[in-house]
């Protein structure tokens, strides 16, 4: 295992990201005189060139931001399944396919909460697509992974997928020519024209009802933020329709817990963990769902199993000295999304209508299903904290994890760099150094032993205010980087 990364504080600004090249442009904009907004933004327009396969322009992002002056705002910027009326079951894999959120989330949060000009926020990510970047080694090991999907998306065309596997710069001019146009014109460059029009020829091509009036509509939410106490502050997650509420239900469970009486700390966060999935296909009730009780057994396995296993997101968090804390995450779903490639932007579409399920969840014309993206804020005395982290199903048990050995006494360095398990399908993913492993195997739990840095333990960013100052962390595992300015 990796020694602990310490938490490093800056003077004007932090950021943690998924890739250092992410955190890398994020420090450009702050450096420019951009706040945490626009370094988010930057962010997470460079990991849409670096990291395609976990997000890009056709994916989305949830955002929590906060400052002084407007508390907390979340920014959904999320889309919804084609309007037709056809639209009541998937079959192909263009059905799979949502509304892009992500550029139309950009604007909101650039216009509500920014200080540059949006063209600004994504000039580094332009340099990094034209001038060429290796892709993320995980993406680069995914293009072998997935070389079915993508040849049946169309994908084989793409720059990306021909010569990124062996891990020379790729060069990508249509996404570079796009995120310009994005910066200049906004919304419509995107949702309206030629690239709309390419979108919903590429998703009909395969079978989907995707159309130009569907992307056309789309519209980015900013609502107020779901909260539940947690020690001497409280933690924020987002609002429906995301599964951010099973974080606050099973950090409520964990609170009213008689902690003295649990075989562990990690079984009665297991136990919450998989109680509170029980409730995901009502995720969209938001806070009514913070009265239901979760029911757990302090000695044992109760034996429910745990969540799905869908691994992929990036995840960026942003600090500046003014006090502006942004917690955010972007996403394509499953590997390079639907794998349909839209070359005249060079991206691929999301497969986000896969996230439907039974009802309430299920697919319906311009519904949102629930989402897996869980960012979160952790208020208290010393100022606010900014934790993301990919994973899908395994965001809500991360986080968990995090905030439950900070409250038994850790540091969030050290809490970040721990041992982790995942509650998945039945099994007990386990890091091969932890050292409760066995008496969890003892309680009941079915132990499955996973390589301490594996791909389902997640790779959490981390950036808060502390004393008035900014301050970044990030995990060991994956290629999150963080860094001060």
């Amino acid at each position: 295992m990796q020694p602990v990364r310490p938490i490093t504080t800056g003077g004007t600004g932090a950021v943690s990201a998924a890739h250092p090249l992410a955190t890398g442009a994020g420090l450009k904009v702050l450096a420019l005189g951009g706040n945490a907004c626009d370094a988010m933004i930057a962010a997470q327009a460079a990991l849409a060139v670096v990291a395609p396969a976990s997000c890009g322009l056709g994916g989305d992002m949830l955002a929590l931001m906060h400052d002084s002056v407007r508390g907390t705002g979340a920014i959904n910027g999320t889309g919804a399944a084609p309007m037709d009326k056809r639209f009541t079951a998937l079959g192909s894999v263009g059905l799979s396919v949502t509304v892009p959120g992500l550029a139309e989330g950009w604007c909101e949060a650039n216009a509500t909460f920014g200080r540059l000009p949006l063209s600004v926020c994504l000039a580094p990510a332009v340099e990094l697509a034209r001038k060429g970047c290796p892709l993320s080694i995980y993406d680069r090991a995914s293009i072998g992974e997935q070389a079915e999907r993508l040849k049946r998306g169309g994908a084989e065309r793409w720059a990306v997928i021909r010569e990124a596997a062996g891990g020379a710069p790729v060069p990508q001019p249509e996404m570079a020519r796009l995120l310009e146009r994005i910066g200049a014109q906004g919304r419509d460059a995107f949702y309206e024209g030629a690239i709309a029009a390419a979108m919903a020829r590429a998703v009909q091509g395969l079978g989907g009802l995707l159309s130009e009036e569907d992307l056309a509509c789309q519209r980015s939410e900013l609502a107020a933020p779901l909260s539940v106490p947690w020690g001497e502050g409280t933690v924020e997650v987002q609002p429906p329709m995301t599964q951010g509420v099973l974080l606050a239900m099973s950090l409520k469970g964990f609170q009213a817990a008689p902690l003295a009486e649990a075989a562990s700390l990690d079984h009665l966060c297991i136990e919450l963990t998989e109680a509170s999935f029980q409730f995901r296909e009502r995720a969209a009730e938001g806070a009514a769902l913070l009265e239901e009780p979760l029911e757990i057994n302090l000695k044992k396995s109760s034996g429910r199993g745990g969540p799905r296993a869908y691994l992929h997101t990036a995840g960026v968090a942003t600090a500046d000295s003014e006090g502006q804390v942004c917690s955010s995450l972007v996403s394509v779903f499953d590997s390079f999304g639907s794998c349909i490639y839209v070359p005249e932007g060079g991206f691929a579409l999301n497969n986000r209508a896969e996230g439907f399920t039974t009802a309430p969840n299920e697919a319906a014309p311009g519904k949102r299903p629930v989402h897996t993206l869980a960012p979160m804020l952790l208020h208290g005395p010393e100022g606010a904290t900014a934790l993301a982290t990919p994973g899908a199903d395994g965001q809500v048990q991360t986080l968990l994890q995090i905030l439950a050995r900070m409250a038994a006494g850790a540091d969030i360095a050290s809490a970040i760099h721990a041992p982790r398990w995942r509650s998945e399908d039945g099994r007990l993913l386990m890091a091969e150094n932890h050292r409760d492993a066995e008496q969890l195997r003892a309680l009941g739990h079915d132990v499955e032993f996973r390589a301490d840095n594996d791909l389902c333990f997640g790779g959490v960013v981390c950036a808060g205010i502390a004393h008035g100052r900014p301050f970044a962390g990030s995990d060991w595992r994956r290629e999150v980087w963080h860094a001060v300015l």
